[in-house]
């Protein structure tokens, strides 16, 4: 089981995400970082556990006003060891070009930023994002109707859960898993702590996306090596 922490960025800066309401989002506060800065609050991230993968979501490019770029350059500078998932909302071969060839890290392709399947034969390495709002699944039917389509890693992300305490979606993974062949699934938003990765470890799960429980200190660095 892969625990990957997630930094939301908007303004240039990390946000405490909750529920997908993005507009809301505000400059996170949290004992792992003194401040808001992307930078440091990787680095507090860093000191609970040797984390190899980093989810980043530039929030501000998913909504269409600017994009977080010089953040992301400074953490891949930063920490060149870590790789970076980087969902920017690209949703055209002109935008999933540019962030490939940034080389600042791997392509993850939202299925709420697309308009059709054309994107997943761009690139082998890219990771798609099956986005869930509340049941409603965000994007065009095609990408969830034809697995066939889909690349090796998956994250099946459910807005509503992200940031709420919920836990995760265990049914709705359970379906994608069964769907997904030999697909690394990936599951986001709602996990608490080591019995929610437990759970999702069980059902055949290779990973999840985690912040809150990060910063609340509901998930140690010790449970996580214990994974």
């Amino acid at each position: 089981m892969q625990v990957i922490p997630v930094v939301d960025l908007k303004a240039g800066v990390v946000v405490r995400a909750q529920q997908g309401n993005r507009a809301a989002y505000r400059p996170i506060e949290t004992p792992l970082s003194a401040s808001s800065d992307a930078v440091d609050v990787v680095r507090g991230l860093l000191t609970l556990h040797d984390f190899r993968t980093l989810y980043v979501a530039d929030l501000d490019a998913i909504m269409g006003a600017g994009d977080n770029f010089a953040a992301l350059a400074r953490i891949r500078a930063e920490f060149p060891a870590l790789e970076l998932w980087i969902d920017n909302g690209a949703a055209d071969a002109a935008a999933l070009d540019a962030l490939i060839a940034s080389k600042l890290g791997a392509a993850v392709i939202g299925s709420e930023s697309q308009r059709n399947s054309a994107l997943f034969a761009h690139s082998p390495d890219i990771v798609l994002s099956l986005d869930f709002r509340g049941d409603e699944f965000q994007g065009p039917p095609e990408i969830l109707d034809q697995p066939r389509l889909w690349p090796r890693r998956i994250i099946v992300m459910t807005l509503a859960r992200v940031g709420s305490g919920a836990g995760p979606d265990l049914a709705r993974l359970r379906a994608i898993r069964a769907r997904a062949g030999s697909r690394a699934i990936y599951a986001a938003g709602g996990v608490r702590g080591v019995d929610d990765l437990e759970a999702l470890k069980a059902v055949g799960i290779a990973g999840a996306l985690v912040a809150t429980a990060l910063h609340e200190g509901r998930l140690t660095g010790a449970q996580i090596a214990r994974l």
